[in-house]
């Protein structure tokens, strides 16, 4: 896990010193990506430079530093991430010829890329991953990615410069990157809380899509490679449908069980201390029961509690910590504690994004890493095992609209919404409304607006799309932005499958799993220097996942059914079966209370007006709306705020002074 970066030259011929200087300057911006060690490679004749910051995980010795050149003397690598599988892989290697002088993964990475070529190598690989590889003989740069989408990477052309790297903020160093905001990619933003691959906030900027590669030669054209899939969850889906798991649920229990442990133990590799993330919920606390039960230590879990009964589950994980044996240490954070992070998250996450769960996961990153370097987590069971407990609930409710032509739900939808708005019109937004029938009325009104939205839903995909929309429209707040296809608007990238659950839950895995919650953790870890590692995100579990059918998903008893038998093995029913808990934040009371200066100041009219992006009367209105209590709009507004102080920070450090650099780590060509 570590940091990385890099650009080609194609104007200005730069020396050899410049090239590692500016490269070494973008390397320092992910030190807290790479805190142990840092290098730089460069290629003066076609104007390459490579830039690594390194966390030690496996091989803690110069045999493991990067950027690294093969055995061969071919390729050069700059890498971040894991490749569990690798001691296979080297095993089949060394049987083709090929000799190597460490024991890190990078090493044997690079001769499976030498030995059998980028797709073939890319297939063959189980883990998470971004890499930049650079092949001298066809001076040809190669971007790759990991199929869940684990590592971010973004890159771009800015002016005659082709950037890449882990974190913006590598990019934002080199004196030719373009700050020109994408509108289109800040409506997504305000719509999802998000910003889906392949958009970026830059307008130059894109992310590469997990499970796919692009590749870019230095001589001739200057035009890259659109992305190429090596591997689709598409497919999967679709696969798993047509050849669906067909024995027993014991037997699949027991699959399941074998496949997690394999999982576990490969991800248990580690030359550094390793500890897992224990919520108490189903996911974390299977992964802990297996890592558990294959140590012949206590593992390290960690965990954050609330002193707010309805965000906290510290009980809960200390409970199956004690079960289990464990090593547990938990942290109770205060509103305060937790209010004390806002200022760094647009640094924290580099582009806007706007989960608040970003910030006990930022504070239950920072308490593991300080006693271990390598974490595990239950990330992914609630996308591959249907943990979400509205997933039933939208489909009996699609079920009961689709009895009903799509153009009058949405002529119903229309009237409804209508109604809301008028509601806040008549009554909300008089200063003198206050409690009585006025009220109630507007109630009944917001009421009507939140169902209208569902209503007009045209497929159970649309549905999902909806309930994940904090705003119908993304226009009514962005200056300039018009809609852009994403895998939830697109059905071209839906998978065709019957079961309208499954559907829902393809969507959530290819969307929310990998822009959001793989997002959150990746950017939260990283700022303190915490490698997470996810089992439940192994290719082969999710691979088998998609091959079960919904009744081995979910039961009336709700999600999870078969994970929650491979549970039962290790830790009794009465610990774990209780309703599912978000791992969230009171956003409502705070932005009414404690942080309300800090949103009327974001949220100015004058300001808003001054910057040009967002439209100053829809933002007060729902300002207006959720302080009156007329209606809850606490994830749109963290979605305008998350923004705002994004754009304040950025606009801060938007024009850098150049900074002299003295001491460059490097290797030469």
């Amino acid at each position: 896990m570590c940091g990385i970066c890099g650009f080609v030259s194609r104007g200005r011929l730069l020396g050899e010193s410049e090239l590692r200087a500016i490269v070494t300057r973008m390397t320092r911006t992910l030190h807290h990506r790479g805190p142990d060690g840092s290098g730089v490679w460069t290629d003066m004749r076609t104007g390459l430079a490579l830039g690594h910051a390194r966390l030690s995980i496996l091989d803690l010795s110069d045999a493991g530093a990067q950027p690294m050149v093969s055995e061969c003397g071919r390729y050069v690598i700059t890498y971040n991430g894991e490749v569990y599988n690798f001691p296979e892989l080297r095993q089949d290697l060394e049987s083709h010829g090929h000799k190597f002088r460490g024991h890190s993964d990078t090493e044997v990475m690079l001769a499976a890329l030498a030995e059998w070529g980028i797709e073939s190598a890319l297939q063959r690989m189980n883990g998470m991953f971004a890499f930049g590889l650079w092949d001298k003989e066809t001076r040809c740069l190669t971007l790759a990615r990991d199929r869940a989408g684990k590592k971010p990477l973004y890159y771009g052309w800015c002016g005659d410069v082709f950037l890449f790297g882990s974190e913006l903020k590598a990019l934002r160093v080199h004196q030719n990157f373009d700050h020109e905001i994408d509108r289109d990619a800040l409506g997504l933003l305000i719509k999802y809380a998000r910003i889906p691959a392949p958009y970026c906030i830059y307008k130059k900027i894109r992310k590469l899509p997990a499970g796919s590669y692009l590749t870019f030669t230095t001589h001739g054209s200057s035009i890259i490679s659109a992305p190429i899939a090596y591997w689709s969850a598409q497919q999967v889906a679709e696969r798993g449908e047509r050849e669906p798991f067909s024995g027993t649920s014991e037997e699949a229990t027991e699959a399941l069980d074998s496949l997690l442990k394999g999982a576990v133990s490969r991800r248990m590799v580690s030359d550094v201390d390793l500890g897992a993330l224990l919520s108490g919920g189903v996911d974390s606390s299977t992964i802990v029961s297996l890592m558990q039960s294959t140590s012949t230590t206590r593992v390290k879990t960690f965990s954050i509690g609330f002193h707010e009964p309805k965000y906290n589950e510290a009980d809960h994980a200390k409970a199956i910590a004690r079960h289990l044996g464990t090593d547990h240490t938990e942290l109770y954070v205060t509103p305060k504690d937790s209010l004390d992070v806002i200022p760094e998250l647009p640094t924290i996450y580099d582009e806007p994004f706007a989960d608040p769960s970003q910030i006990p996961t930022y504070l239950v990153s920072r308490l593991a890493r300080g006693s271990v370097t390598v974490a595990l987590s239950g990330d992914g069971g609630d996308e591959l095992f249907a943990g979400y407990n509205q997933y039933r609930r939208w489909q009996t409710h699609w079920e009961q609209m689709k009895r009903f032509p799509v153009w009058l739900r949405q002529d119903a939808a229309t009237a409804m919404s209508a109604l809301g708005r008028l509601s806040w019109h008549l009554l909300g937004s008089r200063p003198s409304a206050g409690p009585g029938q006025g009220v109630s009325l507007m109630r009944i009104g917001t009421k009507l607006e939140k169902f209208s939205k569902r209503l007009a839903a045209e497929s159970p995909q649309d549905f999902l799309n909806r309930h994940h929309s904090q705003c119908q429209n993304a226009k009514e707040f962005v200056v300039g932005a018009v809609p852009v296809p994403t895998v939830l608007t697109d059905p071209c990238r839906w998978a065709n499958v019957s079961d309208p659950v499954q559907a829902m839950l393809y969507l959530d895995f290819a969307d929310y799993l990998a822009e959001n919650v793989l997002v959150k953790v990746d950017r939260a870890s990283m700022a303190v220097g915490l490698e997470v590692r996810c089992p439940l995100l192994d290719k082969n579990v999710i691979e088998f996942a998609w091959s079960l059918p919904a009744s081995m998903r979910f039961d009336p008893d709700g999600g999870k059914r078969i994970l929650r038998s491979v549970l039962s093995r290790y830790v009794p029913r009465e610990l774990t079966d209780r309703p599912k808990m978000g791992f969230g934040v009171p956003v409502d009371a705070w932005i009414r209370g404690p942080l309300r200066e800090w949103v009327e100041t974001l949220l100015d009219e004058r300001r808003l007006r001054e910057q040009g992006f967002l439209r100053p009367e829809p933002v007060r209105r729902v300002w207006q709306q959720h302080v009156t209590g007329f209606q809850n709009h606490q994830y749109l507004l963290w979605n305008l705020l998350m923004f705002q102080a994004w754009n304040d920070a950025t606009a801060l450090g938007r024009h850098p002074t150049s900074e002299h650099v003295d001491d460059v780590v490097s290797s030469g060509p």
